[in-house]
């Protein structure tokens, strides 16, 4: 059995080995591949892992061989789903594995912008803590008790950052297209999504992109934050209209912003967020701890290894469950 990975580097850039996965087969793993050599590399392939090289119908009918697809990611829109059901190929995800890491990395911008730790460090070593006074600061501080959250999709990601914000002593609002069960601390409430953008302090998005919300969050669903809040999104790049962003940043429609996603990643020269006032960025690190990393290598092997038993796991097109 013939496994191809397509881009493996950020999954293992040398801390995270495959072995797991080469136990089930013969391997062969590509750091990157270009869209020109897709169907080069992978015509040989039984089973092919890929992260963010894209898989569409037309690279599909190219590779007669293939039997499963596992995506090295939860979100999965980087393959045809639908082509690939046509084909019987099942297509998997790993639908957990990150959920802690990303939850973290919410807290740590959120924390940013409450203390602007690295600011301050920056200050005192270029000798700004001077005169009578024992402590100064340069920017305002805030303390997150009392303040609301608002949690845009309120899945796994979405239901831990809400336990981290109610361990801070934040109210917590969430909107979901399919809400499900409260969570068992109190104050929480389900609220439309203009209402989380409306009434939270921080905004933060943790729902899958889809045809129905990119650019969801656009001029008008800014407008409704109020001048001190913020915005955080670690979900996918495509929910926000990036040139409505950077001009509400601008115009101080709202204070603040996170982005560890963008919809061009890299993000070119002109993209409007680079420019934008604070506006904080991140290279699309909050899933990549080295703990995060070896979970997706642990229940990718096993994917691989539930599908040549016949039964294929995290199946998200219906084929073979």
């Amino acid at each position: 059995m013939r496994i191809v990975v397509l881009d493996g580097y950020t999954l293992n850039p040398g801390d995270n080995p495959w072995t797991v996965v080469e136990a089930l087969g013969e391997l062969v793993v590509y750091d990157r591949t270009p869209a020109a050599r897709i169907v080069e590399r992978a015509s040989g392939a039984d089973i092919i892992l890929t992260n963010k090289t894209p898989l569409t119908a037309t690279t599909l009918q190219q590779l007669p061989r293939l039997r499963y697809i596992s995506v090295l990611a939860t979100g999965y829109n980087i393959v045809d789903v639908a082509a690939a059901r046509q084909r019987a190929i099942p297509v998997s995800n790993v639908p957990e594995y990150s959920t802690g890491s990303v939850a973290q990395y919410v807290l740590a911008v959120l924390l940013h912008f409450c203390h602007h730790v690295a600011l301050h460090n920056e200050l005192i070593h270029a000798g700004q803590w001077q005169g009578p006074d024992f402590c100064f600061w340069q920017t305002p501080l805030c303390e997150l008790a009392g303040k609301r959250i608002g949690i845009v999709g309120f899945g796994r990601i979405g239901r831990r950052v809400g336990a981290l914000a109610h361990a801070l002593g934040m109210e917590v609002l969430a909107y979901d297209v399919q809400p499900g069960s409260e969570p068992d601390y109190q104050p929480f409430s389900w609220q439309s999504l203009e209402t989380v953008f409306e009434e939270s302090d921080v905004v933060t998005l943790h729902c899958p992109q889809t045809d129905a919300n990119v650019g969801m969050v656009n001029r008008a669903l800014l407008s409704r934050m109020k001048p001190t809040a913020l915005l955080i999104n670690a979900a996918r790049g495509g929910l926000v209209h990036e040139p409505d962003l950077a001009d509400a940043l601008n115009r101080g429609v709202l204070a603040g912003a996170a982005l560890d996603v963008l919809s061009s990643e890299p993000p070119p020269p002109d993209h409007p967020l680079l420019h934008a006032a604070n506006c904080v960025l991140t290279p699309h690190i909050a899933w990549a701890t080295r703990e995060a990393r070896r979970r997706m290598m642990a229940i990718t092997a096993e994917n691989v290894a539930a599908f040549l038993r016949g039964a294929p796991q995290n199946v998200v097109n219906g084929v073979g469950c």
